[in-house]
């Protein structure tokens, strides 16, 4: 059995197929419907997928919503040891042609990984070269690129880059950039929680966001971006639905040891208790970086993160999820979506209606206060 493939693919291998249908509903949530798409370039060396999540039922007051979207999980291009603008420029070269797959496609909203233009390079805690891949979050090459793509193909792109602040003291940020579909930057969200465990040292970097939850109005819809780390904290995600959020990003960057078996639920578990879709984005590969680093793990000195599993998918908010991407390699996942089973699920759910803010808000202050006592009963 090979160790690179997804329980998807293993499940599709070895269940025999009259029991495959039942497996899948329980897994899926539904039959998911596949979408015929253009195939990809045959130099790209990436895996193409397109599903139709199950629409909402029709309304008399209201016209279908659909939306497609587009994730794109990929490894680097170049060895970590070459220059970082070449690293940087091969990755925009990869990366354009498969964004513009992806609007030949159909697609509506291109997503990619958390920090797509660089390698995960913080657990060496070396400064330099690495921040020099950071970059103006409004005039770098990457957004200015990405701009040009947005007004081209009339798409709304999610892009999560290394942010260097020129306004303010050249601090470095965990940003995503949202440019709407006629090229206008609508603006940012830096990442809300950083990781502090094993060999993720990003606040040597970077530290907490300073944006809360914004939630853009785009041409093709409201979304939100849950930034890697984020996802495991229940109450990012419940901010953006407050703020009225219908689909949520999720641009990570991952590894298989700590976190494979979280990646699997936790999107699809905000989808539900929020009642918004959700696109989880994992990168792919094992980088490998010049010079051995420690941590605090109490594994002896080593030049790897670790194993990034891919596995991208999305999520409806009545749970119904696609198959993900591959565990190994670069991957296209388009999924058809319609905003109107946001409204739908809540109606039908009446989560929002019984989550007694009210209630949990005054535990939640009393929480932050550091004379906070726990409510036991003896």
């Amino acid at each position: 059995m090979d160790s690179q493939q997804t329980v998807d693919q293993i499940l599709k291998d070895h269940v025999p197929e009259e029991l495959l249908k039942k497996v899948n509903k329980v897994i899926y949530g539904a039959e998911i419907e596949e979408i015929e798409l253009p195939p990809m370039d045959k130099d790209l060396q990436c895996e193409l997928k397109g599903y139709k999540l199950p629409r909402a039922k029709p309304e008399e007051m209201r016209a279908p919503r659909i939306v497609r979207v587009g994730i794109i999980q990929h490894g680097l291009v170049l060895p970590i040891s070459d220059p970082i603008k070449a690293q940087r420029d091969e990755i925009h070269r990869k990366l354009v042609r498969y964004i513009e797959h992806a609007a030949a496609s159909g697609v509506n909203i291109v997503c990619m990984q958390e920090l797509w233009t660089m390698p995960m390079i913080f657990c060496t805690r070396e400064k330099y070269p690495w921040t020099e891949f950071a970059e103006n979050a409004l005039t770098g090459p990457t957004t200015e690129l990405m701009t040009k793509l947005a007004v081209k193909h009339g798409i709304v792109i999610v892009s999560a880059i290394l942010e260097r602040d020129e306004k303010n003291c050249d601090i470095i940020w965990n940003t995503t950039v949202v440019i709407n579909a006629d090229g206008r930057v609508l603006g940012k969200q830096r990442k809300n929680h950083i990781p502090r465990n094993g060999d993720f040292n990003e606040s040597t970097y970077y530290m907490e966001g300073n944006l809360g939850h914004p939630v853009f109005n785009t041409t093709y819809g409201k979304i939100g971006v849950v930034t890697c780390y984020g996802r495991h904290h229940p109450l990012n995600w419940l901010v953006y639905g407050l703020n009225g959020a219908e689909i949520v990003f999720n641009p990570s960057a991952i590894v298989a040891e700590q976190f494979e078996t979280l990646w699997h639920v936790e999107a699809r578990c905000a989808a539900i208790s929020n009642s918004y879709f959700t696109c989880a984005i994992n990168r792919v590969g094992t980088e490998v970086y010049p010079r051995e680093f420690t941590s605090g793990d109490g594994k002896p000195p080593h030049r790897e993160l670790g194993e990034f599993f891919g596995s991208s998918y999305v999520t409806a908010p009545n749970g119904v999820r696609t198959p993900s991407l591959n565990r190994s390699g670069d991957g296209l996942l388009i999924a058809e979506l319609d905003l109107n089973l946001c409204r739908q699920v809540k109606d039908s759910w009446n989560f929002p209606m019984t989550r007694r803010l009210d209630l949990y808000s005054k535990r939640l202050v009393e929480a932050a206060e550091p004379d906070f006592e726990p409510q036991i009963v003896n």
